[in-house]
């Protein structure tokens, strides 16, 4: 016997549109609603995901610029996003996410190969993500679009604690000396690895005093950087901890002196603890840490499109945090 049910057609998008500042808000629903059902299906039943602080939204916003997309609904609401990142040829993808009713009908693989088109046109040499590494669900999602798994990445939190001198900050330099010091760490990366460019990140950073950059320096001359932020990650809440988003040095073994910098510009800022996010290649930067007294406090899968895999410098170190 034959039962009669209404036809609907599937729902369909629009996209991708460039995202603006005004569609902070809606970005935010999507974004918490996506990611606490992901944690529901993970079997996290009490987690709610809370909404991102404004500024970091801004600050991901300006930093895709034309990477910035998202997708529309029939009725002008925000049914996908992807907020895609290039610093000179580096590129990937972070935050997206898309609306529990548009998942599962093809809204996801059509905001990932855009996005991977477009760092492809961009003439990228990496492409990358990262993902939960426990949620299986994901790492299949993005395999079967061409992406293969890496090493993991380690978040790892030190306390904040006051050096015998105040770290030497970016944003504390005149227009002309900030300008020289840019450029420093412009040719630093340049030599690390070739092709990356992270003075729009340090740029915008100063312009939206969202943090600072701590420069490190051995007799005038600049060894290394680390761009972090100080503004809280989640709206509403205290500042508590300095987030590292780019860090460069010309030598692994000045880690630990960049890291002490790095503690004391938190303790200054009222921040109470340092977080970095080491890739595992650096093994020798994460046992230097753990021996530090550093915790580890949770866990992310790099992942790269096939054939734009991420190099490892032949010298030095360069640590870019793959999330806003």
């Amino acid at each position: 016997m034959a039962t009669s049910r209404s036809w609907r057609s599937a729902p369909t998008v629009t996209g991708p549109h460039r995202a603006q500042l005004d569609d902070i808000p809606s970005l935010n629903v999507v974004f918490s609603d996506a990611f606490t059902e992901r944690y529901r299906r993970d079997g996290m039943v009490g987690v709610r995901v809370p909404y991102l602080n404004p500024a970091i939204w801004r600050y991901a916003i300006e930093d895709a610029d034309a990477g910035a997309m998202l997708w529309r609904d029939e009725r002008g609401q925000i049914a996908a996003f992807n907020m895609v990142h290039r610093s000179g040829t580096e590129g990937w993808m972070g935050p997206l996410a898309v609306r529990s009713e548009y998942q599962g009908l093809g809204t996801g693989k059509e905001i990932v190969t855009t996005g991977v088109s477009w760092l492809r046109e961009q003439r990228c040499a990496v492409i990358g993500l990262e993902t939960m590494p426990r949620t299986m669900d994901n790492i299949g999602f993005y395999s079967g679009l061409g992406f293969v798994p890496g090493r993991l990445t380690l978040t790892l939190t030190l306390d904040a604690a006051a050096a015998d001198h105040p770290a030497e900050l970016l944003g504390r330099h005149s227009m002309r000396d900030k300008d020289a010091a840019l450029g420093e760490c412009r040719d630093l990366v340049e030599r690390l690895a070739p092709g990356y460019d992270y003075t729009r990140e340090l740029t915008l950073t100063d312009e939206l005093a969202l943090g600072d950059t701590v420069l490190l320096r051995r007799g005038g001359v600049l060894v290394g950087f680390a761009l972090c932020h100080t503004v809280p990650l989640v709206e509403g809440r205290s500042r508590e901890e300095l987030r590292v988003l780019k860090l460069a040095l010309e030598r692994e073994g000045d880690f630990e002196p960049l890291l002490l910098a790095l503690c004391d510009y938190a303790r200054r800022s009222g921040t109470r603890r340092v977080a970095v996010r080491t890739q595992g290649v650096y093994v020798d930067a994460y046992r230097r840490m753990v021996a530090m007294g550093a915790r580890v406090r949770w866990t992310d899968l790099r992942m790269s499109y096939e054939g734009y895999d991420e190099p490892k410098p032949r010298g030095g170190m360069v640590l870019s945090n793959w999330e806003i």
